[in-house]
């Protein structure tokens, strides 16, 4: 994949050598050219100093032949301004913008365009780490809505089928961790003594999914 990225601040630095060191070829736009000395001498990728949401600087860039397009600057204005012009001009099927502001990332996310919405995504996850609230989490989304927790199940579940678990909780098992090995559930998954579930939740459900499936399932008929 060819992808453009707009900003060279650390979070677009570090994206472009994530991308590079997976063989993707990558072209970094900036306003400041010094900002691209956080690329380091080893980047083999494309450098353009100039506005980020000017057409001929993406062209120069190769927004003509990119896959996706990241938005990731300082400027919330900047970055959704030019993930628009990637997306509705050039065409880029894969878009996504870094937003400070909460409530305009919602509006963006509506008009179709991924957002990351940094200062939602980092108040929440220190909260998280400041005062648990029980729950194992190990991945929560960027919109901070859909997050994945390890649930603990009663010993009456080993032996059943792992749809009857999720059919009573109404969540459903992103993976398995078994003998220490993650696994993605099939359809014929039996849950085994000392699995590990990891299991899809929103917020509004995740109290009712843990107290399921620690509930012996003779009790909950």
């Amino acid at each position: 994949m060819h992808i453009v990225i707009m900003g060279c601040g650390r979070v677009g630095s570090t994206l472009a050598h994530s991308l590079e060191a997976r063989g993707h070829s990558v072209a970094v736009v900036d306003q400041d050219a010094d900002a691209f000395r956080r690329l380091g001498p080893d980047f083999g990728g494309i450098t353009v100093t100039g506005i980020g949401f000017d057409r001929d600087v993406l062209r120069e860039a190769g927004i003509e032949r990119a896959d996706a397009f990241a938005a990731v600057s300082s400027g919330d204005n900047s970055n959704i301004i030019s993930a628009r012009l990637a997306r509705e001009t050039f065409a880029v099927s894969r878009v996504a913008a870094r937003i400070y502001d909460q409530r305009r990332a919602q509006v963006y996310e509506r008009l179709g365009i991924p957002t990351v919405a940094t200062v939602r995504w980092t108040a929440d996850r220190m909260v998280r780490h400041l005062v648990p609230e029980g729950d194992v989490e190990i991945f929560r989304d960027p919109t901070s809505t859909v997050s994945i927790i390890e649930v603990p199940i009663h010993k009456d579940w080993v032996g059943r089928p792992l749809r009857e678990l999720e059919e009573a909780t109404g969540a459903r098992t992103a993976y398995v961790q078994r003998f220490g090995i993650g696994a993605l559930p099939t359809a014929g998954t039996v849950i085994q003594e000392g699995d590990q579930l990891f299991m899809l939740v929103t917020d509004d459900i995740a109290p009712s999914v843990t107290t399921s499936a620690g509930t012996s399932p003779e009790r909950g008929r």
